[in-house]
């Protein structure tokens, strides 16, 4: 099935296009675009197009960070119909609880979890595409855009304890520190942000009940034609959880608000199965991983779901057709001669 957004997820894109110098319209005629069409926010492109878009457009001016300038500036009401009834949730939590029931609506390719560790919350996030794409833009606005969100709501009450990123540190960080004013994780074990569970539970100076009644009834009664397919949400699902060794049919079938007769039923009618989809997010995330020249193979497997090693090695066998050191050493970890550099950095 494919995946549609509105356009509105590029707001701002023309403008640090001018920016940086780059010349967009040959980069959309590539893509099949029209710049009238992105002047519309209400137009509906697909994910890989607008994906692809950020990727090109950054590789093509040569600025690396193309996709967190286009996050500097955005705002609550970038988040269109949603972004009343967000503004006045009574907590941060409740927003982010928001965030994930109206998904559809704000970028159906959009996976958001809120995990409690304690007194510290961990907010994981994804953009998922099928077939996996290069997605080091559109992971930074992504998570941009959650960091000004959080940020817009609680104002000088958001001190997030770190942002982390799958991918690696750029040669130059002083956007990326001038944004976020805390510590940023590169080449961690996950996308989004680490923060306090008090941060959550502060309560929105903003929120006004009677006015969040009124907004949730509004957005109820908008078209969810666009609503994703349960195989894109089982997707999304599975990409956060199997890193946390929490990627079962239960927990899935939980986070989407269901039980498990129900997912499986769901499924059928798709014509899919559970485990499909299991092994199909496993071949997505190991090549990533196997790039990371920080994870061991033992982090590997734990992180792809597989307590014994041996286990992950005879499963990387079956897939790939080799041993995953075999692997490892044919194609050599990305960014291995910037290893040094992808460190935790403030």
């Amino acid at each position: 099935m494919t995946t549609l957004i509105r356009t509105a997820a590029l707001t701002n894109y023309f403008e640090v296009a001018q920016h940086v110098g780059l010349n967009p319209r040959p980069v959309l005629r590539r893509l099949g675009l029209d710049a009238k069409l992105l002047a519309n926010p209400e137009q509906l492109i697909t994910l890989e197009a607008g994906v692809a878009l950020l990727e090109e457009s950054a590789q093509e001016s040569g600025c690396v960070n193309f996709g967190l300038r286009m996050a500097e500036s955005r705002q609550l009401s970038h988040f269109g119909e949603v972004s009343l009834l967000l503004s006045h949730q009574r907590t941060l939590r409740d927003a982010l609880q928001t965030m994930i029931e109206y998904r559809h609506l704000l970028n159906p390719s959009l996976a958001l979890f809120v995990e409690n560790v304690g007194a510290t919350v961990i907010i994981r996030e994804a953009i998922v595409t099928d077939p996996p794409m290069p997605m080091r833009q559109a992971t930074e606005l992504a998570v941009g855009i959650l960091f000004r969100s959080c940020s817009a709501l609680l104002g000088t009450h958001w001190n997030p304890r770190s942002v982390n990123f799958t991918h690696q540190a750029p040669a130059d960080l002083q956007l990326h520190r001038r944004m976020f004013r805390c510590a940023i994780d590169f080449g961690s074990e996950f996308d989004g942000i680490v923060c306090s569970a008090a941060d959550l539970d502060f309560p929105n100076p903003q929120a006004d009940p009677v006015m969040a009644r009124y907004a949730r009834r509004f957005v109820e009664s908008l078209p969810g034609s666009n609503e994703p397919s349960i195989v894109l949400e089982v997707r999304k699902a599975i990409y956060l959880l199997l890193p946390m060794e929490r990627a079962t049919i239960e927990q899935i079938a939980q986070s989407l608000g269901m039980n498990v007769r129900t997912l499986q039923r769901r499924l059928d009618e798709a014509g899919e199965c559970f485990s499909d989809l299991i092994n199909s997010v496993r071949r997505d995330l190991v090549v990533r991983y196997m790039e990371n020249s920080r994870y061991s193979m033992g982090r590997i497997a734990a992180m792809l779901g597989y307590s014994v090693p041996s286990s992950f090695t005879r499963w990387f066998i079956s897939q790939f057709g080799m041993a995953p050191a075999i692997w490892r050493t044919q194609k050599g970890p990305a960014g291995q001669d910037s290893a040094k550099d992808v460190t935790t950095t403030k």
